[in-house]
C-alpha cells in the first residue's frame, strides 16, 4: 500500500484529497492544527465506506518550528517512505500592503511555505532513494497573477511555484514529479469574507459561469499523483473555471 502525507486535511479541499488518495488504496497521514471536528467527520465519512483504518490524522501547528519537527519524526518513525507528499495547509490574509504587519507576514511564510520547505527536505532523500516520488503543492492564481488586497498570501504561493519548479529540475533525474495546483474561486469558507453579492461579481469573471469545488482541486491533485501523469513535471495546473484568462 502506497502512503500519502496531506497537509491541511481537514479543510474543505484537505478533506476531499484525503478521500481521493485513499479510495485510490493509499494509507493518508492527514495533518491538520484547528478543525478538530471536521476531521472526526471526515472519519466518520471513512468509516461508513469501511476505510477506518486507511487515515491517521495528526495534529501539528505548521508555524512552529518544534511542531514540525516533532510530526516529522512521529511519520519517520511509522513509515519507511511516503509515496505522494501534498502540500495544501495554508493561511490567509486579506489587508493592505500598508496595514500588513511583519508577524502576519512572517506566519503566512511559515504556514505556506517554510513548513512545504521543512516537509520536502525530510521526506525527499527517500524517495530519492527509490527514485519515486510525487510531490503537489496548492498555490493559487494569485500566486500566479497576484491580488490587491492579498500582497502576502500572493507572495507565498508565488514562492511556491518558484520553488516547484525548481525542485521539478532537480529532482526529476531520480524520477521524482512535482507540481503545483493552482485554484482559483473555490467555494470554501476562505471566500465566506465576502458577501453576497461580491460572490456574484466574482461569478460573473469566471468564463465557466460558476465557483469552483473542493472536489475540482482534489482531482487535480489526484491526476498528478497518478501514473497518467509520470511525465508531467515543474507544472502549475490552474483550476479556475477560466478566471484567470
Amino acid at each position: 500500500m502506497k502512503t500519502a502525507l496531506i497537509t491541511g486535511a481537514s479543510g474543505k479541499i484537505g478533506s476531499e484529497i484525503v478521500k481521493k488518495f485513499v479510495l485510490d488504496g493509499y494509507f493518508v497521514i492527514g495533518q491538520y492544527n484547528e478543525g478538530e471536528t471536521n476531521i472526526v467527520s471526515l472519519k466518520k465519512e471513512l468509516s461508513s465506506l469501511g476505510l477506518k483504518d486507511t487515515f491517521f490524522a495528526f495534529k501539528c501547528d505548521l508555524s512552529v518550528k518544534e511542531s514540525v519537527d516533532e510530526f516529522i519524526q512521529s511519520v519517520n518513525a511509522s513509515f519507511k517512505h511516503i509515496d505522494a507528499l501534498v502540500c495544501n495547509a495554508g493561511a490567509d490574509l486579506y489587508k493592505l500592503c500598508t496595514d500588513t504587519t511583519e508577524l502576519e507576514w512572517d506566519y503566512l511564510f511559515s504556514v505556506n511555505c517554510k513548513s512545504a520547505f521543512s516537509l520536502t527536505k525530510a521526506f525527499l532523500p527517500a524517495m530519492i532513494e527509490r527514485k519515486y516520488g510525487k510531490i503537489v503543492y496548492i498555490s493559487s492564481i494569485w500566486g500566479q497573477k497576484g491580488s490587491c488586497m492579498e500582497t502576502c498570501y500572493s507572495a507565498t504561493k508565488s514562492a511556491l511555484i518558484g520553488f516547484g519548479r525548481a525542485l521539478a529540475k532537480e529532482v526529476g533525474p531520480s524520477g521524482i514529479n512535482v507540481n503545483c495546483v493552482c485554484p482559483g474561486v473555490i467555494d470554501t469558507p476562505m471566500n465566506d469574507r465576502f458577501n453576497e453579492q461580491e460572490k456574484l461579481d466574482l461569478i460573473d469573471q469566471t468564463p465557466m459561469g460558476k465557483m469552483g469545488t473542493p472536489e475540482d482541486v482534489a482531482n487535480a491533485v489526484r491526476f498528478l499523483c497518478s501514473a497518467d501523469a509520470d511525465f508531467i513535471t515543474g507544472v502549475d495546473l490552474t483550476v479556475d473555471g477560466g478566471f484567470a484568462l
